[in-house]
């Protein structure tokens, strides 16, 4: 069983859920309290013990480049007005020399693509998989339970969460076989089926390890759904021939490529930190209950 050392972050989508906040700022730069989207899921990977980032990027996205280099001015004017604290969040946050990559997908031609872009960075190791749109929030990062898993089953592991039963259409939804571990084994994977026909309630969050085999897989893979190369295609490929498990996040996962999730996750991670948690606890509580009121009178 090989080691998962690198870890592929897709950031090359252009949010237009977000417009206009996205015409001139990536959506992965968006904050979230007071850090990126991409800082999180970041953090979740070296949390789970990854040693190199590859970023897939796109056009109009070297900020993202440039918010995880060095920047010396900004280092000297902290330090030269000795704003101790800032400065050691940000030097905590920086990456080390060589740890990251970035490499270009030139067309918006799905996550599959996205994945397959990362190839030659990757090489011919299992990798890591985290889709920054979806924000972590619980004891522990979710990519952590995902490597646990891997370190006692091998092959490829999908983290999942249980949505409403009556809303698997929404999700990519895995069947549950056997318990392995904290997992179970993935008997099949479908995407956004009907709740009548959906063989579980449990869906895929955004957090993976995967296998090498997966890259010829998504080379030769044909368009799906939205004209796109689907993961999800090449995954149901590669279990052919390959064991999937899957994790139960024991957490929730914030969908912040959309304005409902975005919200809930600044409104939940303020309420978690403990530096501003009573600043925002009380200003929340009377929001609600305003709004509570003016629903109930009309």
């Amino acid at each position: 069983m090989q080691k998962v050392r690198k870890a592929v972050i897709p950031v090359a989508g252009l949010g237009t859920r977000f417009l206009p906040a996205t015409k001139a700022m990536p959506k992965e730069m968006l904050t979230v309290v007071d850090r990126p989207v991409v800082q999180y899921a970041v953090d979740e990977a070296l949390e789970a013990g990854i040693e190199h980032i590859v970023f897939v990027t796109g056009r109009n996205k070297h900020v993202i480049e440039d918010y995880f280099d060095i920047q010396p001015e900004l280092l000297d004017t902290l330090t030269q007005a000795k704003k101790h604290h800032q400065l050691a969040t940000l030097q905590t946050m920086q990456l080390p020399a060589g740890a990251v990559s970035f490499t270009r997908q030139q067309a918006p031609d799905g996550l599959g693509h996205a994945v397959w872009c990362a190839r030659d960075i990757v090489g011919d190791e299992p990798f890591a998989l985290l889709l920054p749109d979806m924000v972590s929030f619980g004891k522990k990062g979710c990519l952590a339970g995902v490597m646990e898993l891997y370190g006692k089953t091998g092959g490829n592991v999908i983290a999942v969460e249980q949505c409403d039963p009556t809303e698997t259409n929404k999700y990519g939804i895995v069947g549950k076989g056997a318990d392995v571990g904290s997992g179970f084994v993935v008997t099949e994977m479908v995407e956004k089926p009907a709740p009548a026909v959906a063989p579980s309630n449990y869906y895929i969050n955004g957090r993976y390890v995967l296998q090498p085999e997966v890259f010829e897989l998504l080379g030769t893979q044909e368009r799906g759904a939205g004209d796109e190369i689907q993961l999800t295609d090449a995954m149901k490929r590669l279990s052919e021939t390959q064991r999937f498990h899957a994790h139960p996040f024991d957490g929730r996962m914030f969908d912040c490529g959309s304005k409902e999730g975005f919200i809930q996750a600044n409104v939940a991670l303020a309420l978690a930190r403990g530096d501003i948690r009573d600043l925002v606890f009380e200003p929340i509580a009377e929001m609600m209950a305003q709004a509570g009121s003016r629903a109930e009178a009309a």
